[in-house]
């Protein structure tokens, strides 16, 4: 992805954490204020605020001070470019699992289990 806004590599590398694939998740239902977005997490509200920085640099959250509360929001067109270019994938056939099972006991010769 060109032009303004975070590219692909950022977007990807935020995703890599699974601590900010889970505070995406918990976005997901509602805006939430840092201190309870780190609540379910064993990890300092620093190391929290971290996560949230590099999940803001990627456009997929939105930081808002709300007098003394910071709140997070779930950045809708965030993941847009990230989506797009996944769904370029779409266009093979999904692997028949049975066909391949079936494929693979033709093609591959029998294996011996030791008794």
């Amino acid at each position: 992805m060109t032009g303004p806004g975070p590219n692909l590599d950022t977007i990807f590398a935020a995703l890599a954490d699974p601590t900010r694939r889970a505070i995406l998740a918990m976005l997901l239902e509602d805006d939430m204020a840092v201190t309870d977005v780190a609540a379910p997490f064993q990890v300092s509200l620093a190391a929290i605020s971290k996560h949230l920085a590099v999940l803001a640099t990627a456009g997929l959250i939105r930081q808002e001070r709300r007098g003394r509360i910071i709140w997070c929001k779930l950045d809708p067109d965030g993941l847009r470019a990230a989506s797009v270019w996944m769904q370029g994938f779409g266009q093979f056939e999904p692997v028949d699992l049975d066909d391949f099972e079936r494929f693979l006991m033709t093609e591959l010769p029998e294996t011996q289990s030791p008794d």
